[in-house]
This record gives C-alpha cells, structure tokens and sequence, in this order.
C-alpha cells in the first residue's frame, strides 16, 4: 500500500516541533537563574566549532511569545520544550531554594500554550545540570546524591506545572549524557580520559557510572509522579532516548551480529532495563564489573518506569564488526555501501544522512522488542553548509524536505501497514539554535534564525510539515486556536527511492507482527514490507 492523502494518522495523533532550554532561551545571568555546567564549558575556547555560547541563543527567553506564534502558524497540536534546572532552582540541591521568577517564565508559557490550543510536552532534564551540583559532588557521578536532588526538582515542577502539563519525559538522551559528557568529553562537563580534552576521567568507568545514575534519577522521578501525582493530575511519564537504526554491512553473520551489538549499546543500554528489568548480555560481557548492577530494590523502580517509548532518531548506520570502540559495541560505523554508494544524502554533520528505510525499521524494531507506544520525541536534518547560504536559498531546504517527505511516509507506513502504535511526532528544531559543541554552524530548524537580528523565517521544510500533517490528521481534531494562518505552501519534495545495502533493487521479506491496539487487545496480523537485512536482524534475534 502506497501513503496517499487518504491514508490517515490516528485523530488523536499528536506533532508539533521540538526545542531545549539551553539552545534557545538566552537570559543566562538574569531573574535569579544559576549556572549550568554548559555555561561556562561553552566559552572554552575549542569546545564550540565556532567559538561562541549560549548566553544569548535565539533569545527565546525574551522572545517566546514570538516563537508561540510560530507554532500557531505552522498549525502544530503540540510544543516539546525542555525546562532548566537552575532557572528553576539555581543551585539543584533538595534543600535549595526555588526561584520563583523561573517558575512564572514556565507557568507563563505554558498557559500561553493552552490558550492557543497546543499542548505543551515538556522535558525535565536536557543535559544543563546545575553547575553547583557538578562542583558540589560531580554530578551523575554521584549516584546518593543526584538521585535525591534530582527527584526533588522533579517534584517541584510536578507541583508546579502538572495542574496543566500531561506529558513528561524525565530525561532527554541518556546515551549523550553519559558518552558524550563523561566518555568522550565533547559535552559538559567534558570529562575524558583523553588529556588533551580534559585534565579529569576516566571513560573506562564513568560513562557507565552517570548511565546507571541517570537511569535511576529517572525511574524514582516516575515512582514519584505516579504515587503522588498521576491519579490526581492525569498525565503520563516516560523517558526519551536517542538511538538509531543499526544495519548490517552485509550479510555476514558477524556483521548480523554487530549491528545487535551496536543497538544494545545505543538502546538497549538504557531500554532493556526500563522496559525488560536487565542490562543486555552483550553489556554485561563487554563490561564486567565496570557495570554497575541494580539492587533488587532499585530493579524494581527501574523496570516498568516508563509508560511509552521516547524515540529520538535522526539516521541509519551500517554495522562492520570490529575496532575498540566501547561506546558503539566494538561496532564500526559507516554510510558507505559495499559497493562504493552511499546510503543517503549527507548532512552538515558527519554523523548524519538521509535514509528513511532505516526510521520505519527501527519503528518496528522498538515496537516488537519493548510493546509500549511509540512518542518520536526528536527526528530531523541539517542542511550541508546551509550556515553560510544566502538566506533566499537556506529557506528553499529542499535536503530537510526531502528528508522529512521520507520520514513521514515511513511513519505513516509504519502505522497503517505495520501495525506500530505511534502516537507522536516532533520535528528538531522548531528554530535554528544553539547546537551544542557544534556551537551555530550546524542549523536543524525548520526557521530560520538572523542571530545577528534574531528574526526568524520559515523554511519550506516547516511549511512542508505543516501541510502533511494537516493532510494526514482528521481535521476536526485540529485545535482551533491553530487553525488561522497555517502555511501550506509547501515545497514539492524530491522523489524518494529506497534501495538495499547493496544499492540494487531491495529484496522484500514479509514480516509478521502482531498489531495490538491500545487497549491491549489483539488486532488482524499484517504483512508489511522490509528491507532484507531487517530481517537477518530479526531471524538473528529470534524474533
């Protein structure tokens, strides 16, 4: 069955567009926010490609209602955003004082949504962690305490926030914190065996150490939400981690084997146990004792601590076996295929190209292995060199368009044929922002932002996105308040043409999933069509 217009997303389906605190709001120093640890880590020199900070962004502190009207234009159902830690208590400690101007800027924006019919989709934690924590007890190498501190400031915004708030995740990218913060030093607060990137680490032990931490801050955030506020307040609470689609280089069974390797160590490190109650084998076997293990107390807040899976994905990889890279599962990584093509178009960052095979795989990969419903938390594109494009030409992103036209004939494939309960998606970024140590060369948005004047333009990829959803949504579940000056004037996406590994006409297995609705009970199985090396994955699974 081919995506037509009258194929269509479940009604209560829910898409809008994605953001984080600190790659937007600015207002670093002022109303009584503390520093987190990407403060000053942002102004070393080197840790940014282009050297600058986030203490302005995109000025969204200043500018939010300007944004608000943003995402009423593009005629969007819902908002995600992340809440910081230390505008809301400046220094993260539980016996720490709350500042109230950071909790009337969320309340504040938060009932702007609502009045313009959006629903607000909020993280608690995206990688700003209070700097005092860090310097007090180094942060989510401290498992005592960070738990405590972390469950407290989780506590507050429930208090705070939950009147209104129905949807929470607990922790944007686990995988990124503990890797990129404590492994390879990339992201605050850069610790890294590598000396020449930090002068403390230890990637042998940490990484895994702010893992374990973080899983468990997340789990009794939930326990916390559940027991306390849930039956009163009605919302639901879950974790978001990043992941993408592993596939392997070949047909070999050692390369079947890596690309498992790869998503245990991308995935299945934080999903296996919230979702199944262990850390995957092949974890425990790399690692040993460097591991830390559950008590059987916290086994049991762990596991079943989130009631949907957050999915953040931007890309597939294909899976070599070997090298000594402990973060990818001793996995290599490349695009290119054996026969010299490559799997998609590159994007502005090396770690990234357009596949959109991959995204409808991975759909079904995580829906059979962990039976929650699926929330795409984060899925987008970074146009190649769109940095120092004309602005005429940047908003013609016809590369994000592209992209997005083949993630959303997935998405909908995976829905309709697959029978994968997808109940969210959110394009990164509602605007061109602050990405992290790639600093502002690296644009995501589907708006563009003039940092020199802070005005924003949409791209045809918004505009895109906006139509398709509207396309593909029943119409009378559209809110009102999002319904005038949607822009529909999209631009014609490129053809999409899926082919194999090999780059020769895919070979088509059929794969039979159980489609459960969501209430639980068994609906008609389907067939649906994937690429072939899915299907070794699952054959070498078990599945």
């Amino acid at each position: 069955m081919s995506a037509t217009t009258t194929t269509k997303l479940p009604k209560d389906f829910i898409w809008g567009f994605a953001t984080a605190s600190f790659q937007i709001e600015g207002a670093t120093d002022v109303d009584g926010r503390g520093k987190s640890i990407w403060d000053d880590f942002s102004k070393i020199p080197g840790k940014t490609l282009d050297g600058r900070d986030g203490d302005v962004a995109t000025d969204s502190y200043n500018r939010w209602r300007e944004d608000l009207d943003l995402l009423t234009q593009y005629g969007v159902k819902s908002y995600r955003f992340s809440l910081s830690w230390s505008r809301i208590i400046p220094l993260g400690g539980r016996n720490d004082p709350v500042n109230e101007a950071g909790i009337k800027f969320y309340s504040d924006l938060i009932d702007a949504l609502l009045e313009r019919g959006i629903t607000p989709f909020v993280t608690l934690y995206h990688w700003d962690l209070p700097q005092a924590l860090h310097d007090r007890y180094l942060g989510w190498l401290n498992k005592e305490e960070i738990v405590q501190d972390y469950v407290r400031y989780a506590r507050v915004c429930f208090e705070r926030f939950g009147d209104r708030v129905k949807h929470w995740l607990t922790m944007n990218e686990p995988w990124c914190i503990s890797i990129l913060g404590y492994g390879r030093g990339v992201f605050a607060p850069g610790r890294s065996s590598d000396r020449l990137r930090s002068t403390e680490g230890d990637s042998s032990r940490e990484p895994w150490i702010a893992g374990h931490s973080v899983i468990l801050a997340h789990a009794y955030a939930a326990k916390a939400y559940r027991e306390e506020f849930k039956e009163k307040q009605g919302g639901q609470i879950g974790i978001t981690l990043n992941g993408d689609w592993a596939m392997p280089y070949d047909d070999s069974p050692a390369n079947i084997e890596a690309a498992q390797h790869a998503l245990d160590v991308a995935i299945g490190w934080f999903a296996d146990p919230i979702y199944l109650g262990s850390y995957p084998a092949f974890m425990k076997q790399m690692l040993g004792d460097r591991l830390p293990e559950f008590t059987p107390e916290e086994l049991a807040v762990v596991k079943g601590s989130s009631e949907f899976y957050g999915m953040n994905t931007y890309t597939t990889n294909l899976c070599k076996a070997g090298g000594d890279d402990e973060f990818q599962g001793h996995v290599e990584y490349t695009f290119t295929r054996p026969d010299g093509t490559q799997l998609g178009e590159q994007a502005h960052c090396a770690w990234l190209q357009d596949y959109a095979p991959g995204f409808r795989d991975l759909l079904n990969y995580l829906y059979k292995r962990y039976r929650k419903p699926i929330y795409v938390t984060e899925n987008g594109f970074a146009v190649k060199d769109e940095n120092t494009m004309p602005l005429e030409q940047a908003l013609k992103d016809d590369a994000r368009v592209h992209y997005y036209a083949g993630v959303t004939d997935a998405l909908l494939n995976a829905v309709n044929e697959d029978g994968v309960d997808v109940r969210a998606y959110f394009g990164w970024s509602l605007l061109d922002n602050f990405e992290w140590a790639d600093g502002y060369v690296t644009r995501f948005g589907v708006t563009y932002v003039d940092y020199d004047t802070q005005k924003r333009y949409p791209k045809d990829s918004g505009k895109f996105l906006s139509k398709w959803f509207k396309e593909h949504i029943p119409e009378s579940e559209t809110p009102k308040a999002a319904t005038t000056n949607v822009i529909v004037e999209a631009a014609k996406p490129k053809p999409i043409v899926a082919t194999s590994v090999t780059g020769k006409s895919p070979v088509v297995e059929r794969l039979h999933i159980e489609q459960v609705s969501r209430d639980g009970a068994p609906k008609k199985k389907r067939k649906a069509p994937f690429a072939r090396f899915t299907a070794y994955v699952s054959a070498f699974l078990g599945l």
